[in-house]
C-alpha cells in the first residue's frame, strides 16, 4: 500500500503538530503516529515553556541562563534566536487555543531550576496535556492535515546514487501495527519529530513510546547525529518508580520546596551555591551521591514551606497522582529519586530544522540543534520545539531567509570522517521478514539492554563502564543483524532495533568525551577539558 502528500510528518507533539498547522496553509500534510495522536513525550510535561514575558525579564537574561546551564557547549547564535523569537512562538500558542494559567497581572509566571527570573509559562503541571489538546484541536481544524494513528515509521525512503552524498529522503516505510501490513509514505519533504529515547534506561519519566526511533532511523539513512552522551536525568521521579515513572515538576522547587536526606537534613547546599534551585545534572547527581553513602532508596522532597491550597492549585496533577497512589505529601513528604528524562543530543539540523539529509527536516526532542549543549535548562524544550518548528515551516513555504547549506554549517561538515553506509534494504521498499521475532527473546533483550545502560551509563559513569556496555550492546546488535537487514516484523521488534542502535549512539559520544561537562560525569575523567573537549561530539554515519 502506499500513500502520499506534499509533505510527511513523522510524530504528533508539539514539534510535529505545530509544523503540520503552518504549513498546511499552502500544502497537503500527512501527519502519522505510532499510537494514539495524543501520546506523546509532550503530553507529559509538567513544567511549562520558558519564555522571557515577565515584566522584570528579558532575552539578554534568558540567553545568559541558557548558556550557563550548557557549560559552554550551547550555541550562542542559536541559543541568542531561540530566546529571542520565544515569546512570539508563546502568543501564537495561545491564539491556537492552549490556555496558559494567568493571573491579575497577565500571564502567571513559574520558577525552576537554573533560572534566574519567574519566566515559565504554564497550565499549573498539566502544560503538555494541555499544549496537546489545543493543537490537536486545531489539527483536526485544518482541511490540509490527514492524521493516521497506529503508524510506525520504520526507515526512511531513500533515492539517488549509492554514495551518501547524493541521496535524498523521499518519504518513509512504516508498519500499520493493527493490520500487521507495509505501508509506503512517500513525500518530497519529511519532517521528523519523533520524540526521545528515555525507554533505553531502566527508569524513565519517558512513555513506552519513547524508544529513540528517529535518531536511529535518521543515522541508518546517513544523517549526522551528535551529543547523544548528554542525557538528562530529572532529579524527583516518585519512589517507587513506574514505567514510565511519575514525575514531580521542578518548579516544585521553585516554589520553595527543598530536597532531605530521609534522616531530614537538608544536602543540596553541600553540592550547589543554588541549593535546591540548582540545574538539573547537579541535583541529579547530589541525590545520587548522597543515596550511595547513606545506602538510602530514595530522598524526600519536603514541600511543608507551600501551604497546601497553593500546591493542590498549583500542582493540580501532582495531587491528584499522589493521591492515588496513596501518598500524603504534607504528612511524609514525597519520596523522590532521579530518573531519565531528555536527551540534549539528536539529529543535527541547522537554524532551519534541515539535516545533513536532503528532504529531511527535523525539531523537537529527537534533534541536536545546538541550544543546550551539555545541559538542558529547565523549561527550554517545548521552547526549541516551537520556534524551530516555525522556522521550518518558513522554510518549506519560502518565507524565511534562505536556509544555509544542508550539510549543517559548523557541524562539523567535510569532515569526511567514516565510510558510507549500505543502504538499508528496508529503505529501498524491501519487504519485511515473514514472521517476528520470538517475543520472549526480544523482551529479555531489552530489559538487559535497559539494565545495562541504568548501570554503566547512567548518572555517574567510568572508562570501564562505557567499555563493558559498548561491547555487550554490539554483540546483542550483531545477533540480530541479518534480521535487521531484511526489515522487522513487528512494532516490538522495531523498537528493540532502535533502542539497540540508540543506546550505542550514546555510548559511543560518551566514550569519545574524556571529560567531564553538564549531564555527563565519567569517575576517571572527572574535571572538564576545553582544551581538547569544549567541543560537540558529532558522529557521522558509518561510525
Amino acid at each position: 500500500m502506499t500513500r502520499s502528500a506534499d509533505v510527511l510528518v513523522i510524530g504528533s507533539g508539539i514539534a510535529g503538530l505545530t509544523f503540520a498547522l503552518k504549513v498546511a496553509q499552502e500544502r497537503d500534510v500527512l501527519l502519522v503516529t505510532k499510537k494514539a495522536r495524543a501520546e506523546s513525550n509532550t503530553n507529559f510535561a509538567r513544567g511549562g515553556i520558558a519564555a522571557g514575558m515577565g515584566p522584570d525579564d528579558e532575552p539578554d537574561l534568558h540567553l545568559a541562563d541558557t548558556l550557563a546551564a550548557g557549560c559552554g557547549l550551547s550555541h550562542p547564535d542559536i541559543a541568542e534566536m531561540v530566546v529571542r523569537e520565544g515569546p512570539q512562538r508563546v502568543r501564537e500558542l495561545m491564539d491556537w487555543g492552549v490556555r496558559f494559567r494567568r493571573e491579575k497581572e497577565g500571564l502567571a509566571l513559574g520558577m525552576e531550576g537554573g533560572h534566574s527570573r519567574r519566566r515559565i509559562v504554564h497550565a499549573g503541571d498539566r502544560t503538555g496535556r494541555e499544549i496537546e489538546r489545543a493543537l490537536l484541536q486545531a489539527v483536526e481544524e485544518a482541511p490540509r492535515v490527514e492524521v493516521v494513528e497506529h503508524l510506525l515509521a520504520v526507515d526512511f525512503l531513500l533515492q539517488g546514487s549509492g554514495s551518501r552524498e547524493e541521496r535524498f529522503c523521499s518519504g518513509a516505510l512504516a508498519l500499520d501495527h493493527r493490520k500487521g501490513k507495509q505501508v509506503r509514505l512517500e513525500a518530497p519533504l519529511t519532517f521528523l519529530a519523533t520524540g526521545g529515547c528515555g525507554q533505553v534506561y531502566r527508569h524513565t519519566t519517558n512513555p513506552a513510546i519513547a524508544t529513540g526511533d528517529g535518531v536511529a532511523m535518521a543515522y541508518r539513512a546517513g544523517a549526522r547525529v551528535a551529543n547523544m552522551e548528554f542525557i538528562q536525568f530529572h532529579p524527583t521521579a516518585l519512589f517507587p518508580t513506574e514505567n514510565p515513572a511519575f514525575l514531580l515538576s521542578e518548579a516544585i522547587r521553585g516554589e520553595g520546596a527543598v530536597l532531605r536526606r530521609l534522616d531530614g537534613a537538608r544536602f543540596l547546599d553541600g553540592h550547589d551555591r543554588q541549593g535546591s534551585l540548582a540545574p538539573r545534572d547537579v541535583v541529579a547527581r547530589a541525590i545520587h551521591q548522597e543515596l550511595l553513602e547513606t545506602e538510602d532508596p530514595h530522598v524526600v522532597l519536603d514541600v511543608s514551606t507551600i501551604p497546601e491550597a497553593v500546591f493542590r492549585d498549583r500542582f493540580p496533577g501532582a495531587s491528584e497522582g499522589l493521591a492515588a497512589r496513596g501518598v500524603d505529601p504534607y504528612r511524609d513528604g514525597i519520596p523522590v529519586v532521579p530518573a531519565a528524562h531528555y536527551v540534549c543530543g539528536g539529529v543535527v539540523t541547522d537554524a532551519w530544522g534541515r539535516t545533513s539529509l536532503p528532504g529531511l527536516l527535523a525539531a523537537g526532542e529527537v534533534t541536536c540543534t545546538g541550544i543546550h549543549g551539555a545541559n538542558r535548562l529547565a523549561s527550554n524544550s517545548l521552547l526549541e520545539a516551537v520556534v524551530f518548528s516555525h522556522r521550518a515551516a518558513q522554510s518549506v513555504l519560502g518565507k524565511g531567509e534562505a536556509p544555509p547549506s544542508s550539510q549543517n554549517e559548523g557541524w562539523g561538515a567535510g569532515k569526511g570522517r567514516g565510510s558510507a553506509q549500505d543502504l538499508p534494504e528496508r529503505a529501498t521498499g524491501a519487504d519485511p521478514g515473514p514472521e517476528p521475532m520470538d517475543a520472549g527473546a526480544m523482551a529479555r533483550k531489552k530489559d538487559e539492554l535497559r539494565d545495562l545502560m541504568w548501570r554503566d551509563v547512567g548518572i555517574v559513569r567510568t572508562d570501564r563502564g562505557l567499555d563493558r556496555a559498548a561491547d555487550r550492546i554490539a554483540e546483542l546488535l550483531s545477533s540480530g543483524r541479518d534480521r535487521a537487514r531484511i526489515g522487522p516484523s513487528s512494532v516490538e521488534e522495531a523498537e528493540l532495533r532502535n533502542l539497540l542502535l540508540t543506546g550505542r549512539l550514546i555510548v559511543e559520544c560518551a566514550r569519545r568525551r574524556k571529560e567531564s561537562r553538564g549531564l555527563h560525569f565519567n569517575r576517571d575523567h572527572p574535571r572538564p577539558d576545553d582544551d581538547r573537549f569544549r567541543r560537540d561530539t558529532v558522529l557521522e554515519p558509518g561510525e
